[in-house]
């Protein structure tokens, strides 16, 4: 009850998912490419970073491509030292002394208020996304919908957190107290998101920690700043104060002396397994000065699996797997990389999954073409050399082709006849491969999905009641999909995060996301006559 009328009070309807476009309707369609083009005379700028409210310009440069169009800049920024660094955190440190005491219910306005703007600007930010990653429209869309949800959803959850806590009433033989708990922000937080989400996964981070009362030095992907700014430009638009949020660019040197500042408080991280992992190390290492135990918010990878059993929707589970494995090039944390098969319908479903992945087309993402360009030079390289070895491990089905002329293009491509333990079977290629697995039988493909080092997303097709329960029990993910692919989790919903070297199972979009941004602390007021 107290929830609901600190939401009234504050005119919030209850949170409800952004709805996705529909983009065979031509209303649709004439609008993407209007802001398609608008976007794209605002490319090839010099943009700053941005340390309490002031720009910050350096010689040296990131320049941010286009993927598909690798000849085509979409902005350049500065490539800060690491002194701009550590006066980042400086400046939040001091901005936080204020900030922590605005108002929760300001906060949460703010958050609406940012939801707002973006929506108004929706094809804009998804049009940003088109050309600076490389995702297709639909994509797009589904990313720009994701971050206004992350706002929204948050904006309500830190109400309930500002709400009265429950505590047991005290006992008579303590004497009279008035008991309560309540939830403080923890301080500065270093926020680094990646490239494949840079707009909802980015969004969401930082402004949990915002809404919560933490002050943020945001330090976005090389790969991906020039939508980053656009999110900073709108969040300083709708009235975040100076140094509150702060925007700096630069590769791990920068990241790392962001990490191990001590007065950096905690680290909120999505990425890769190997910085995740060295985050973790270089945080948990106490430097002169500290005063706290760092606080690692960590998001990773996944080598995600889906089950086809023998009792399963062939024609379904293929739709599925297609869908996880290529959509956005498979460059998504829980994207499919791992078809485990029974051996009964092994053939048959490789037959229908073939027919699939043939007729996916590969092209521009202006264009709106079903699979586009894997983000970067850099990506390219490793997913090609991915392919190379899946044709010594595997037979080759579909794909394997590659052109980096234009733009980083890599065809979507299936193995078959991979052994579990295989590398294509361990290593996370983030990219259009998929490795197609034998199992003898429903225990076998269990034993098989479980036995990465990685435990994010999962999905199993069958019809068997019995076999969905003893998925439910024992396919060790953080996120479990049953009858449907394993990507496309939405806020609220899904809450969304991993088991093992997939991170620490954030589940971002969820009630307790929040509570990693805060710390509790409890007040006992003796009661005297």
């Amino acid at each position: 009850m107290k929830e609901k009328k600190k939401n009234k009070k504050l005119k919030l309807p209850p949170f409800a998912n952004e709805p996705m476009l529909d983009f065979s309707a031509s209303k649709n369609r004439k609008a993407m490419e209007k802001a398609i083009a608008k976007v794209r005379e605002e490319l090839g700028k010099d943009h700053p970073s941005v340390i309490g409210g002031e720009e910050v310009w350096r010689d040296e440069k990131i320049i941010s491509v286009n993927p598909c169009n690798h000849r085509e800049v979409i902005g350049t920024f500065p490539h800060n030292t690491i002194d701009d660094a550590n006066h980042a955190i400086d400046v939040a440190t001091k901005a936080f002394e204020k900030w922590k005491k605005t108002p929760v219910a300001s906060r949460s306005k703010m958050l609406v208020k940012a939801a707002a703007a973006m929506r108004k600007r929706k094809f804009e930010f998804s049009a940003a996304l088109v050309l600076e990653v490389g995702k297709n429209w639909t994509e797009a869309d589904a990313d720009t919908a994701e971050a206004i949800d992350f706002m929204e959803y948050y904006a309500r959850e830190v109400l309930r957190l500002d709400g009265e806590q429950p505590v047991v009433k005290a006992p008579k033989w303590l004497g009279k107290e008035k008991n309560k708990m309540v939830y403080v922000p923890l301080g500065v937080g270093v926020v680094l998101p990646p490239w494949n989400f840079p707009l909802a996964i980015l969004a969401g981070m930082t402004v949990a920690a915002l809404v919560t009362g933490n002050t943020v030095v945001l330090k976005p992907s090389p790969d991906a700043p020039f939508i980053a700014h656009k999110f900073f430009e709108l969040m300083r638009d709708v009235g975040i104060p100076r140094g509150v949020l702060n925007i700096i660019h630069g590769g791990a040197d920068v990241g790392e002396a962001l990490v191990v500042n001590p007065k950096t408080r905690f680290v909120s991280f999505t990425g890769s397994r190997n910085v995740g992992v060295r985050i973790n190390e270089m945080a948990a290492k106490t430097a002169p000065g500290q005063k706290w135990i760092k606080r690692v918010v960590a998001e990773m990878g996944g080598k995600d699996a889906i089950i086809i059993d023998r009792e399963a929707d062939l024609d379904a589970a293929a739709q599925g797997v297609a869908a996880a494995a290529f959509g956005f090039s498979g460059q998504k944390c829980s994207a499919c990389s791992r078809a485990i098969i029974d051996e009964k319908v092994y053939d048959a479903f490789l037959e229908k999954l073939i027919s699939k992945v043939d007729a996916i087309r590969v092209g521009d993402a202006e264009r709106n073409a079903p699979m586009t360009a894997v983000s970067s030079e850099r990506a390219f390289q490793k997913i090609v050399d991915y392919i190379e070895i899946g044709k010594q491990e595997g037979r080759l089905l579909a794909g394997g082709g590659v052109d980096s002329s234009k733009g980083w293009f890599v065809q979507p491509t299936v193995f078959a006849d991979i052994a579990p333990t295989a590398r294509l079977a361990q290593e996370e290629v983030f990219g259009p491969v998929l490795a197609c697995i034998k199992a003898k039988d429903f225990d076998d493909a269990l034993r098989i999905a479980n036995n990465t080092d990685y435990g994010l997303t999962g999905s199993v097709y069958t019809t068997n009641k019995r076999k969905l329960e003893r998925a439910r029990e024992e396919f060790f993910v953080g996120n479990l999909y049953l009858n449907r692919k394993c990507t496309g989790a939405l806020v609220g919903v899904h809450p969304f995060g991993g088991f093992n070297m997939s991170g620490t199972d954030s589940k971002t979009g969820s009630h307790d996301y929040l509570l990693l941004f805060v710390q509790g602390k409890t007040i006992a007021e003796k009661i005297t006559e």
